[in-house]
């Protein structure tokens, strides 16, 4: 979602287009992102400029920098004139996804803040989590269900929880009401804080991040059957192999993907060893 002016710009429902109209959220947003006067910040689809305002507010304009990504070209002549006064803020029109964010932050420490459109979510969590020029936190505004879902535990975890937490500790910040934006949504939505670990940091220690993302995505593709039964059809491997591998590391085959922990993921890719 964008936080704009309701009035000044008909949102684009092609582009996930719901306008904060809410004055009380920007700067709440702001506040949960942690900033310092000297950071680097990376904020997706500004709209009009409400939140990237106060985003800008509090960084130094001698040594912090702001870089709002906008893929809505209409909106951006609006904020180029409305930050023309503030050096330290640029714009850049693109589509985001299409862009490596090590090109987008010059190889600097940088946080990530966002009104995700629903749709792209997931995408934008990945791209930004899974490269190695990853942000040192993420503050992200998204659906409900979905932030939930980030924050889940076992036995309540989704595919979207294991690669979250893979990477970083998110936490809900606060809620956002579908009346707080124009139009509203048909669900409510949340603010999710992301503290992106850095090296040595994370609870699960493996060789290959790709071997345990197959491992975890072919967990999760039956998530309603025995864990033993789905390793074993999605990664072509004997079944008796697996249950014997599962038995052998204290992990009950007969358990479903949705409980486990990091740490069992983990000890699963470590002895099945897939090829990536």
């Amino acid at each position: 979602m964008l936080t704009v002016d309701p009035t000044a710009h008909r949102p684009k429902k092609s582009l996930g287009q719901h306008f904060l109209k809410d004055r009380s959220v920007p700067p709440r947003i702001a506040q949960a992102a942690q900033l310092e006067p000297d950071d680097f910040v990376l904020e997706i689809g500004p709209g009009l400029g409400v939140l990237t305002e106060e985003l800008a507010q509090r960084l130094d304009p001698q040594r912090g920098r702001l870089l709002a990504v906008e893929l809505d070209n209409t909106l951006l002549p609006h904020l180029e004139d409305r930050f023309a006064p503030h050096p330290h803020v640029s714009f850049l029109h693109a589509d985001v996804l299409d862009v490596d964010p090590a090109t987008l932050t010059e190889g600097r420490p940088y946080k990530l803040v966002a009104n995700l459109p629903y749709y792209i979510t997931s995408a934008i969590l990945r791209h930004f989590l899974e490269t190695e020029a990853r942000p040192t936190s993420m503050t992200v505004m998204v659906q409900r269900e979905v932030a939930e879902r980030m924050v889940a535990r076992p036995p309540e975890m989704s595919l979207l929880a294991v690669a979250v937490q893979f990477y970083g500790q998110p936490k809900i910040v606060f809620r956002v009401p579908p009346g707080a934006f124009n139009p509203p949504p048909n669900v409510d939505s949340a603010v999710v804080h992301i503290t992106v670990y850095q090296p040595g940091e994370r609870p699960a220690v493996v060789a290959s991040e790709a071997a345990f993302f197959k491992v975890a995505q072919a967990g999760f593709g039956q998530r309603r059957k025995q864990l033993a039964n789905t390793l074993a059809a999605s990664l072509n491997l004997p079944k008796e192999q697996v249950v014997a591998q599962l038995t052998h590391s204290g992990i009950d085959p007969t358990r479903r993907a949705q409980t486990l922990t990091l740490q069992e993921w983990a000890t699963i890719t470590t002895v099945l060893n897939p090829e990536e």
